[in-house]
């Protein structure tokens, strides 16, 4: 049978598709700005006919139905990272949060611990030869359709195909079922940038040098970053994701990635969120490499890579350089996502760097991000041991190779100057002698 015709023998409607679903089951939806929002809202239309489906999902960007109260008797929501739309749940209990680095969700798929019995995925219109592109979301998403018993995908024309290793081909034999299904893609709004973002972003770039390879995270205080690397030179791009704010330093000509040791003249990510901006920047472009989060973010892969930059933020850091990014005190608000991948592997790449970049207070500036202990309840993210950089609007605190005494002054001097003198006593105490 030729591709051609085995995607018409898939083709069907969505609650048909979704009736490949059984109770039970164990369902892994594509990531963020690629969630096959169609297909997730039609499931979640069902729910009556479903019990106890465990939904696994990273971000969620869609509405998350299946996470909302009075599902709890048909889906499950796993979290692999918290967002803003499952949050509630799984702080009330009715959905679990997995804790795991990226890089090795897909081997959850694998070894037996969330094998998949159905991926729900939305990807591109197959190629001339039958191939499919996941486009934005491969990270995870590729590596569940490739272990799921049954795939079910939505073929949207508005997704942008994608180079690297971002297809399946409809002919392989777990797709099950194709909808078609046009829809605008899923966008991010550019964050606002305030002056502290501005200051943290110009403290950045001082760390970062001409010919640089970077590893961005998400939100204000990339993109402020991203705002002061305009006088730089050949910057490359290797990271779990990129935005919009990339587009504008490629159109500049300072990003090239001219200089990257690996993938030369490639960007190299594994999701990408963004607004209509950036989709058409991808769309077609054999200077984008999308790969799955197991290659991208592998510090044994990062490590390979020269001068690079890993950028991460936290919620709070500790005067050991204990830093929690995923918890407020025993709530779960986000996950580990990619920030110690990058890490771990900046530590070990030749010049290599790392960054934690954050504002040095919460709470409409009420509450100190450097405190003596972390808050009872906060999951260590990123260890004191893994810390290099710290980065706040008042400077730069170098951690790596300090005494627990250097590391606490450092982190006390880039502190809000509210709190330095409470963080001083703490210190004077701690270490018994003056400050």
């Amino acid at each position: 049978m030729s591709w051609e015709k085995d995607y018409q023998s898939k083709l069907t409607d969505a609650d048909k598709a979704l009736d490949f679903i059984k109770s039970g089951e164990r369902v892994v939806i594509g990531h963020a700005c690629g969630e096959p929002s169609y297909l997730v809202e039609t499931m979640v239309s069902k729910a009556e006919q479903y019990e106890n489906v465990e939904i696994v999902h990273m971000v969620a960007m869609g509405k998350a139905g299946y996470a909302q109260p009075g599902m709890e008797k048909h889906f499950r929501h796993n979290a692999l990272f918290v967002g803003g739309t499952t949050r509630k749940a799984v702080s009330e209990g009715r959905g679990d949060y997995t804790p795991c680095f990226f890089y090795r969700i897909p081997a959850l798929f694998t070894n037996g611990s969330l094998p998949v019995d159905v991926a729900l995925v939305q990807a591109a219109a197959p190629d001339a030869n039958g191939n499919m592109s996941l486009g934005i979301s491969v990270d995870y998403t590729l590596p569940a359709v490739r272990a799921a018993k049954k795939v079910i995908v939505q073929v949207n024309k508005e997704l942008p195909r994608t180079y690297g290793d971002s297809t399946f081909h409809i002919s392989d034999a777990n797709v099950v079922a194709v909808v078609e299904h046009d829809a605008p893609i899923i966008e991010l709004a550019p964050p606002k940038i305030t002056e502290i973002e501005k200051a943290i972003g110009a403290n950045c770039a001082k760390l970062i040098n001409d010919g640089d390879t970077l590893q961005l995270g998400i939100g204000a205080i990339p993109d402020a970053v991203l705002m002061f690397l305009g006088e730089k030179k050949d910057l490359g791009i290797h990271s779990e994701m990129f935005s919009d704010g990339v587009v504008g330093l490629v159109e500049k000509g300072v990003i090239t990635n001219a200089k990257k040791t690996t993938h030369k003249g490639k960007f190299v990510a594994n999701f990408l969120m963004g607004t209509r901006r950036l989709y058409d920047f991808v769309n077609n472009n054999p200077d984008v490499e999308m790969y799955p989060v197991d290659y991208v973010n592998n510090p044994v892969v990062v490590m390979k890579e020269d001068n690079i930059v890993s950028i991460n933020s936290c919620v709070q850091i500790d005067l050991m350089g204990q830093a929690a990014s995923e918890t407020v005190g025993y709530t779960q608000i986000s996950g580990v996502g990619g920030q110690v991948d990058f890490i771990r592997g900046a530590s070990m790449a030749k010049n290599g760097r790392s960054i934690l970049a954050f504002p040095s207070t919460a709470a409409k500036g009420t509450v100190s991000k450097i405190v003596p202990l972390l808050d009872e309840g906060a999951a260590v993210t990123t260890s004191r041991n893994d810390i290099d950089y710290v980065v706040t609007e008042y400077g730069i605190a170098k951690l790596s190779g300090r005494t627990l005494k250097e590391r606490a002054k450092a982190l006390i001097e880039i502190a809000h100057p509210d709190f330095r003198e409470g963080l001083k006593k703490v210190y004077e105490e701690r270490f018994h002698c003056a400050y």
